[in-house]
C-alpha cells in the first residue's frame, strides 16, 4: 500500500500550549504484529501536558518531534501480516502511539473490541479514566464490599468512575469536588459530597479504608489522618509519602500496577450495559487541541476531555 499524508499535532519542543502545531506527515506502517488504527476520539489526559510542558523528561523522555497522545477509540484499518486477533473494520479503543492524529498505530495487545451498544466517545474513556480508577480501587486499593473510600476530584476523569466503581462494589463512598460540581458528584452515587472549597474534608472522613488521591501535594499531606490503622492511599499522581504512611500505621501506593485483560473486559461489559457511565466534558476538533490542553491542565473541568480526529 502507498504511503499516504495524514493530518496530526506535533511537539517541536517543550513548552505551553502554543508548541502544539498541526503538520501534515506521513501515515504510520503497522510492523507485523501491530495494526494501523483509524483514530475517532483521543483522550486528553494530563500525562499529555506534562510531557509538553518538560516536566517528566527524565521519566518519559521522548523524541522530537512528536506526535503526543496514548488513548484513543477508533477502527482498525489494517493489520500487519502476523496478527490474527483483529481484521479491518472492527471498531476498538486501548493504547495508540501518537493518538492526535488521524491514524496511529498499536500492538494487538494493547487494543480491546468495542461491544457494540458501546460508542466510540464512551470507549475513549476507558483506558483514560475508567481502566486508572479500577486499578486504584481493586488492584491497588483491594476494596471489598462494606468498606468506606474517599475519592479525591470526585468529578475529574478518573474520579468519576472510582465513584461509580466502588458503589457497584459495594462500598461506601465519600467524595469531595467542588461547589459547581456537587450534584453531579451526587447523581453519581457518592453517600456524602464534601465541598472542598467550604470544608476541610478531614473534618468529615473519619476511619476510611482507603483514600484515592488524585490531587497530590497538600491534600495527599491532609488525607493520612481520615485513614484508619491498616488502611491503604493510593495516588495517581506521585510517589506517596511512605514516611507518612508509616507515621499512621497504613500503606501508601502509587498507581503502578495494571488490571488484568479479563478486568478490563469487565470494565467494557460494565459501561457498555449502562452500569457505568462516562460524563465527557467537552469535544475538541484535532486542530484546537491546544486549547484542549488548556482545558485539562486548568484541573476545573468535569469528566474527560476529548479530540475528535475527524474521523465522524
Amino acid at each position: 500500500m502507498s504511503k499516504r499524508s495524514i493530518q496530526a499535532v506535533l511537539i517541536n519542543e517543550y513548552g505551553g500550549p502554543t508548541v502544539l502545531k498541526g503538520a501534515t506527515v506521513e501515515r504510520p506502517q503497522p510492523q507485523a504484529d501491530e495494526v494501523l488504527v483509524r483514530i475517532a476520539y483521543a483522550a486528553v489526559i494530563p500525562l499529555d501536558f506534562k510531557i509538553r510542558n518538560g516536566w517528566l523528561q527524565n521519566v518519559f523522555p521522548v523524541t522530537m518531534p512528536y506526535i503526543p497522545g496514548f488513548y484513543a477509540s477508533g477502527v482498525v484499518e489494517e493489520i500487519g501480516q502476523s496478527v490474527t486477533a483483529f481484521k479491518p473494520g472492527d471498531r476498538i479503543f486501548g493504547n495508540i502511539r501518537g493518538a492526535y492524529a488521524e491514524y496511529g498505530i498499536a500492538t494487538i495487545q494493547e487494543l480491546v473490541k468495542i461491544p457494540d451498544n458501546l460508542t466510540f466517545e464512551d470507549a475513549a474513556t476507558i483506558k483514560a479514566g475508567a481502566e486508572a480508577a479500577w486499578k486504584a480501587l481493586f488492584t491497588e486499593g483491594e476494596l471489598e464490599s462494606g468498606q468506606t473510600v474517599l475519592v479525591h476530584a470526585a468529578a475529574g476523569g478518573v474520579g468519576q468512575f472510582a465513584v461509580q466503581l466502588a458503589k457497584w462494589k459495594g462500598a461506601t463512598v465519600i467524595a469531595t469536588a467542588s461547589t459547581s460540581n456537587l450534584d453531579f458528584v451526587k447523581s453519581l452515587g457518592a453517600d456524602q459530597v464534601i465541598d472542598y472549597t467550604t470544608t476541610d474534608f478531614e473534618d468529615i472522613a473519619k476511619e476510611v479504608d482507603l483514600v484515592v488521591d488524585s490531587v497530590g501535594g497538600e491534600t495527599e499531606t491532609r488525607s493520612w489522618s481520615v485513614l484508619k490503622k491498616g488502611g491503604i492511599l493510593v495516588s495517581l499522581t506521585q510517589d506517596p509519602s511512605q514516611e507518612h504512611a508509616q507515621q499512621h500505621g497504613v500503606t501508601a501506593k502509587f498507581n503502578t500496577k495494571f488490571p488484568t485483560r479479563e478486568d478490563l473486559q469487565r470494565l467494557t461489559e460494565l459501561m457498555a450495559e449502562g452500569t457505568i457511565k462516562a460524563e465527557i466534558d467537552s469535544i475538541f476538533p484535532l486542530s484546537q487541541a491546544d486549547k484542549a490542553l488548556e482545558k485539562s491542565e486548568a484541573r476545573h473541568g468535569r469528566g474527560r476531555i476529548l479530540l475528535n480526529a475527524n474521523f465522524i
